[in-house]
């Protein structure tokens, strides 16, 4: 059985079709085991014998549209991927915290290749770099102000909408949950 985290775009966990136990209903009706949920804000792991993430996350966007109305994406990632991700530590040093946040953009895409980063991209925004294995772009965004960093915008112009961003610490407390359903 492989464990995966399905990182799910555009939920709003005040919306009554998008709470926890409305979603996990969504993977558990799919057939996958020990379905649980990460926070409020999308992330579900669970357990299945597939194994082909492109299938899974196609099966899963067409449940959650049909069964909750949810228009938005799926992106999976398994647990071997997020292990490794964190073991790599790319933000060695640095420290998640209310006015700098520890950014991690995961791309639905299945290619592994090396991506180049716009040095700058925004006052507000410290690219750390792009883990390949994971498909992950990595950041550092001073939150202090209330304007939202352009390197978001250029994601979304260069990458489309087919990516996900969670915090740093969300992606730890994911891989967590992930372990307890071992």
């Amino acid at each position: 059985m492989t464990r995966y985290a399905a990182l799910l775009r555009g939920i709003a966990p005040m919306n009554p079709n998008m709470t926890n136990d409305k979603l996990r209903g969504v993977f558990t009706g799919l057939g996958f085991e020990a379905v649980a949920s990460v926070v409020s804000s999308g992330n579900i792991v669970f357990r299945t014998a597939e194994t082909e993430p492109a299938e899974l996350e196609d099966r899963i966007q067409q449940a959650l549209n049909r069964e909750l109305g949810i228009p938005g994406g799926t992106i999976l990632r398994d647990y071997d991927e997020l292990r490794a991700l964190l073991d790599s530590d790319p933000f060695d040093g640095l420290t998640h915290g209310r006015g700098t946040y520890l950014t991690a953009t995961f791309r639905k895409t299945t290619d592994h290749a090396r991506i180049e980063l716009p040095d700058t991209p925004d006052p507000l925004t410290r690219v750390v770099g792009y883990d390949p294995a994971a498909r992950v772009f990595l950041f550092v965004v001073d939150n202090s102000t209330p304007r939202t960093p352009d390197f978001m915008a250029w994601l979304e112009r260069t990458y489309g909408k087919d990516i996900t961003t969670r915090t740093w610490l969300t992606v730890q407390r994911v891989v967590k949950k992930m372990e307890a359903i071992a």
